[in-house]
């Protein structure tokens, strides 16, 4: 039987909406939409470079969790209410995916809260014995 197991985050939003950070389904990882919360605090920056950052530390986080790491990354969606603050957000995103080069889509989409200004979901495979 295929394991399937849920990692949870500690964001109220997973209990309040019903939802899990990740699960994990054999050998692959999907993480839910991500946004730049800080979990422990439930801040958020106002800038979006910073929000991807922790978009990334929270993913990052998902993805040690489900024995696996950004190496193992092989889908990636970014969804952003405005399509300028995309470009800003490239350097940041390039230090976890420069050399792993998931397949990766960029949507311009509204976001649950106003002060969301990126959300980033991942696919993963994790590694044999992982």
């Amino acid at each position: 039987m295929t394991e399937r197991r849920a990692i949870l985050s500690g964001s109220p939003f997973e209990e309040q909406i019903g939802y899990a950070r990740a699960v994990v389904d054999g050998d692959r990882v999907h993480v839910s939409g991500t946004t730049g919360f800080d979990y422990g605090t439930m801040t958020i920056s106002d800038d979006v470079v910073e929000q991807a950052e922790q978009c990334l530390r929270n993913i990052g986080a998902a993805l040690e969790a489900a024995g696996c790491g950004f190496a193992d990354v092989v889908r990636v969606r970014y969804l952003l209410p405005e399509r300028a603050d995309f470009e800003p957000c490239w350097p940041v995103l390039r230090r976890c995916f420069g050399e792993v080069r998931p397949a990766a889509t960029m949507l311009v989409c509204g976001l649950a809260d106003p002060r969301m200004k990126i959300e980033i979901e991942v696919d993963a495979r994790r590694p044999q014995g992982g």
